[in-house]
């Protein structure tokens, strides 16, 4: 299909180095950040680090939303489905890739929320039964939890923390072994902190115990590589717009071959997911694809597609090399600021940096740093309450380095913030 008059933006990353002549199998491409700014038009703009918010797209992802809404224009929303189906399902192919995950196991949605509420309800709670989960769980998460508590009368059950930060392992194996969860309940990265959560030692008791594991990893798909099979998850649900660099309103959840064997299907599906075989026969669809929905935006899927692309072709583990080296550096900066406290804590940090600034809310940061071309985003109470109220604090300021970043970016955030330090508001 043509690209209907679109304007071709600037070439993205170089391929991955397996795929130019003489590289060897494997080894890492140098991460080319000049390049990687040249491809992302909003770096012209201002400072962005608010990725754990929603990251700047790559000029591929901005071409394949543009192209297919073209097409839709030209052609009608059925019509440019249809003709651009190869296209469609090169955008699976592309995810599943990412994730190194085999064919027909990523179900595309609306969002991270959808495809988390998709995995859980495939799981049949009665009264009594637990969910087990960690208290660092987003909140959309704990929200959903809490609602099953009430209506169908199941445990919630929060594994404490690690006293280094992050979930303790050795409670969820007490708890497995004591407690006999229905399902187990992850946030890989919590919103509201820059831990990295023992994923893998989690979903490896999980399968010790055969129970369902439910992984979200909204803030990890595209930080760092990710394989779905490795980390022992049942499910794996992600959004687009986070670190991955995809398009705001789209998600994705991978579905393992043991949830599709033992017949997992979401509580309410619909013509997409399932076949209406006889008045009251219903089948649902073999793959992950009965976890979709009928309605919702390929032009999107087909911009998830590029932007997995886009991250296999930079490297997966140079992306999380640099971001997390651009986050320690925001730490030691801001460390050293009279006033500032840094709150992230654990084994493994990710490219997540909260803060609070004393005499200043982090809401109204926000907009002091956004005046100085420099955006970030703020977490309150009622995204972390577990979290917050334990250490006391109303609010954080968060700052989420991307690759494409640069360490002048990094020591300018810090400077600001320092000088913000030095002139506390007195509306805080």
């Amino acid at each position: 299909m043509g690209d209907h008059g679109a304007v071709t933006p600037e070439p993205g990353p170089e391929p991955r180095p397996e795929s130019r002549p003489g590289a060897v199998p494997g080894s890492p491409a140098p991460l080319d950040v000049e390049a990687l700014r040249r491809d992302t038009p909003g770096t012209a703009f201002g400072i962005h680090l608010n990725n754990a918010g929603a990251a700047l797209q790559p000029a591929a992802v901005l071409k394949a939303v543009h192209d297919h809404l073209q097409a839709e224009t030209e052609l009608g929303g059925y019509e440019a489905a249809a003709a651009r189906a190869d296209e469609i399902a090169g955008a699976y192919r592309s995810v599943e890739e990412l994730l190194g995950a085999r064919q027909g196991s990523i179900a595309f949605t609306e969002n991270a929320t959808v495809a988390f509420q998709q995995a859980l309800s495939s799981i049949r709670l009665a009264p009594g039964d637990r969910i087990l989960t960690s208290r660092q769980d987003y909140v959309s998460n704990q929200l959903m939890y809490l609602s099953l508590a009430e209506r169908l009368g199941v445990e919630v059950e929060r594994a404490p923390d690690a006293p280094e930060g992050g979930i303790d392992v050795g409670a969820v194996r007490e708890a497995l072994i004591r407690r006999r969860p229905r399902v187990v309940a992850l946030s890989h990265i919590p919103t509201s902190s820059g831990v990295v959560q023992d994923a893998g030692a989690v979903g490896a008791l999980c399968r010790e115990h055969g129970v369902p594991y439910i992984l979200d990893a909204c803030q990890s798909v595209g930080q760092m590589p990710l394989e779905p099979e490795s980390l022992g998850c049942s499910f794996l649900a992600a959004t687009s717009r986070k670190f991955l660099r995809g398009p705001r309103g789209a998600g994705f959840l991978w579905v393992s071959r043991q949830a599709l064997k033992d017949g997992l299907v979401p509580l309410f599906p619909d013509l997409r997911s399932a076949d209406w075989v006889e008045e009251d026969l219903w089948q649902p669809a073999p793959d992950a694809s009965r976890f979709e929905n009928w309605e919702f935006s390929w032009a999107l899927v087909l911009g998830t597609g590029a932007a997995a692309e886009v991250a296999r072709a930079t490297g997966l583990e140079a992306i999380r090399d640099r971001a997390r080296s651009l986050a320690h550096r925001l730490r030691e900066g801001l460390g050293g600021v009279r006033g500032v406290q840094v709150l992230d804590r654990g084994r493994e940090l990710a490219a997540i940096v909260t803060i609070t600034v004393e005499g200043w809310r982090p809401s109204d940061l926000v907009r002091h740093l956004r005046e100085r071309s420099i955006r970030t985003s703020s977490v309150d109470r009622s995204s972390a309450v577990i979290d917050y109220d334990e250490r006391g604090i109303p609010a954080a300021l968060r700052l989420s380095p991307h690759a494409y970043n640069t360490e002048d970016e990094i020591d300018e955030a810090v400077e600001a913030l320092r000088h913000a330090a030095s002139f506390p508001r007195e509306s805080a």
